[in-house]
């Protein structure tokens, strides 16, 4: 395709946004998945007070990417959690970064621009940025990046003001929703030097004044962004220990043959999976030296076959890889070296050479490969609809991925399998014994199974592994009441809150405890607070109103007892204990009434039936009262 067969900016556009919601349809309907609770704007968070925390608390948020939460704080004001609404943005997203694309390719005067923007849009390696929920901020940090670039190519051209500020907006909005983004300046140097267009590759042909002067403040943003990101993957993320001591001929290793895989990828993208399998970097391995040194071999060879814009390409690959090549801690790297997402950015100078070469061909075979692509991206983004087709697939393909067993049985655990998922964390443990959170998991469900003694030991076990786990303390804590260990299972709680001061759920855990252990005045405070970090914390708000109705305060209680119904509804416990409370100041008709639909929504809750009965035998009915009273004494 020669450039004058290329598709103008609107039909463009409308194919690329059609052709990328057609690929991308099986995982429209995906619910959420893995860490994507952690990036959701979470209860806490959701306020104006959240968006605040957003920016000026470090830590709010799972890393420091306030315009990418702040993306997701809106797009959760207008619909909440409802998970079509995020879908519908990456689509939209990824589509525009094709069109900003193609935008880009034609300032450069590249043919294949079209091309090389469907290229994109229904490449499968993007599927894990678009079709993942948490990877918006993939999508999100590409529109600002290839704007920026625009936007300074166009002041390099024209060096006016307005371009130069609009351009560094845009940069800075890049690098505070993604930080991989930080390599755009020294991708703009290779771009300009390719652009000065010498018979031979020259880097001193860069004007330092006119060239790299104005991206030095570029570059000391770069700097700190990945500074602050580093610092976030080592000390909240886990970016640290054992799992990733590699001395620099290992990482160097590491790097060579990371920049092989991705390109195996872009050029055959067979065999993808969720988590790939983690290789081991041994310097004693001769043969893995082979691919950091074909690496700068192609460098070295294309400079002087003096082949300026393939050199450009490849030096613009390995660059926007370099923050995921294995020089700096990630924690993916604790399962893997390698993902899909981690070249969503760097797949497009190899994809404009693939653009390129289809251009001069005959229009059918850069139809045929688009289909194919499109095929492939359809096919790929049908696994992500839901937590256990992803992780039940990944393990088809990698049957030792621990992470995987973990998340499955998390998955389970959520849909009340608990039996189903501890055989995945007994898997998970074999392939990993120093794996703190599948030991909490696996006590947790056991927990959950009626055992909290056999419990204990993972639990303790995870501690262990990790001191200052505070879910862990959380856990250790309820199976610690359970066992009627009640000092042992505050302390618990209260060294979860200690590590974690906004843990609402170790903070509804205390005030429980206290409760049970005859201290419910303490309790409600308790309440409070956890109310104050998850205003829909509907446990919370349920047992606030029985600790106030245990202290003779039944008239408070009723607000609160009605918040809970507002949350949750169907929640038999609560309108058991409403009713308990309503029979308490004499309302009988009322009590009668939330007794009843108690028992519509568990028939077979015993405490309700005798509930009930008492109430019917207290009203004089005691025909009525002898149907409840004896299910429930059988049952007992």
């Amino acid at each position: 395709m020669t450039p004058s067969r290329e598709l103008s900016p609107r039909w463009l556009a409308a194919l690329a946004f059609a052709a990328t919601l057609v690929a991308y349809w099986p995982a429209l309907s995906g619910t959420l998945l893995w860490d994507d609770a952690g990036h959701v704007t979470r209860a806490d968070l959701q306020s104006l007070s959240g968006l605040a925390r957003i920016w000026f608390e470090p830590g709010a948020t799972q890393q420091y990417y306030p315009l990418l939460h702040s993306a997701f704080w809106l797009e959760h004001q207008l619909w909440g959690d409802a998970t079509l609404g995020y879908h519908l943005v990456n689509v939209l997203l990824h589509a525009t970064s094709a069109c900003l694309f193609a935008a880009l390719l034609r300032q450069l005067t590249i043919p294949g621009a079209s091309i090389a923007a469907l290229l994109f849009a229904l490449h499968p390696v993007c599927v894990e940025s678009v079709a993942w929920i948490s990877e918006q901020k993939n999508t999100l940090s590409l529109v600002f990046y290839l704007g920026a670039a625009l936007a300074h190519l166009r002041f390099n051209e024209t060096r006016a003001r307005r371009a130069y500020a609009l351009a560094t907006t845009l940069f800075v909005c890049a690098l505070l929703a993604k930080t991989v983004t930080a390599t755009l300046p020294a991708a703009l140097l290779v771009i300009i030097w390719w652009r000065r267009g010498e018979p031979a590759p020259s880097a001193g042909r860069l004007d330092l004044r006119r060239d790299v002067l104005p991206l030095l403040p570029w570059f000391a943003l770069s700097l700190a962004a990945g500074l602050t990101t580093a610092w976030f993957e080592r000390t909240l993320i886990g970016a640290a220990g054992s799992h990733f001591e590699l001395g620099l001929v290992e990482r160097g290793l590491l790097a060579g043959r990371v920049i092989w895989f991705y390109l195996g990828k872009l050029l055959g993208p067979a065999n993808l999976m969720f988590i790939y399998p983690r290789w081991t970097v041994d310097v004693g391995v001769l043969w893995q030296f082979l691919f950091p040194l074909a690496a700068v071999g192609v460098a070295v060879a294309l400079w002087f076959q003096r082949q300026r814009g393939l050199l450009a390409a490849w030096l613009l690959f390995i660059g926007s890889l370099f923050p995921a090549l294995g020089f700096f801690n990630v924690y993916p790297f604790i399962f893997s070296w390698v993902a899909d997402h981690f070249q969503y950015l760097a797949c497009l100078p190899i994809l404009a050479l693939i653009a390129l070469g289809l251009s001069r061909l005959p229009r059918a075979i850069p139809l045929v490969v688009l289909l194919i692509l499109g095929g492939f991206t359809w096919r790929q983004s049908a696994i992500y609809r839901d937590p256990v087709t992803l992780f039940e697939t990944t393990l088809r393909k990698n049957p030792a991925c621990w992470m995987a067993h973990n998340n499955l049985a998390e998955e389970l655990t959520h849909r009340g399998q608990p039996a189903g998922a501890i055989p995945h964390l007994e898997a998970a443990l074999r392939l990993r014994p120093d794996f703190p959170e599948a030991l909490n998991n696996l006590g947790d469900n056991l927990r959950r199974l009626g055992r909290p003694a056999d419990a204990v030991g993972p639990f303790e076990k995870a501690l262990k592994l990790r001191p200052r786990f505070a879910e862990a303390h959380n856990n250790l804590g309820i199976a610690l009441m359970e066992l009627n260990r009640a000092s042992e299972g505050i302390a618990r709680f209260e060294e979860a809150l200690r590590l974690n001061p906004r843990y609402a759920v170790a903070r509804h855990n205390l005030g429980l405890a206290l409760a049970s252990s005859g201290r419910p005045a303490e309790a409600i405070a308790h309440f409070q607070q956890a109310l104050r970090l998850d205003p829909d914390y509907a446990d919370a708000e349920l047992n606030w109103a029985v600790a106030l109705t245990v202290i003779d305060r039944p008239a408070e209680a009723f607000a609160h007892f009605d918040r809970a119904l507002q949350l949750n509804p169907l929640s038999a416990p609560a309108h058991f204990s409403r009713a308990r409370a309503l029979a308490t100041v004499g309302r009988y008709d009322e009590a009668e009434s939330a007794f009843r639909r108690a028992l519509e929504i568990d028939p077979t809750s015993s405490p309700a039936h005798l509930g009930l009965g008492q109430l019917l035998r207290q009203m004089g009915r005691t025909t009525e009262a002898d149907e409840h009273l004896r299910p429930s004494r059988d049952s007992r």
